[in-house]
């Protein structure tokens, strides 16, 4: 699939710069940082998901209780 992205001279400039900083093209430089972001936001979401589910139910657990419930 191909995206085409519209950046004004300042964008790209900074793009560039970005890419050759970590020795990538401008597409992989781009790629990686859109990706990143999303999963950054991904697991915020999740932890958030996460923290809700613990205010309802805020009994928490030993190391050892845990392994003795999961068998191990």
């Amino acid at each position: 699939m191909v995206v085409s992205i519209r950046m004004t001279e300042e964008e790209r400039q900074l793009a560039d710069a970005y890419a050759k900083l970590n020795g990538v093209s401008l597409s992989e430089a781009i790629k990686r940082a859109y990706f990143e972001k999303i999963e950054e936001e991904y697991d915020i979401a999740l932890a958030d998901a996460a923290m809700r589910e613990y205010k309802k139910n805020p009994k928490t657990y030993t190391l050892d209780e845990l392994m003795k419930e999961l068998g191990l």
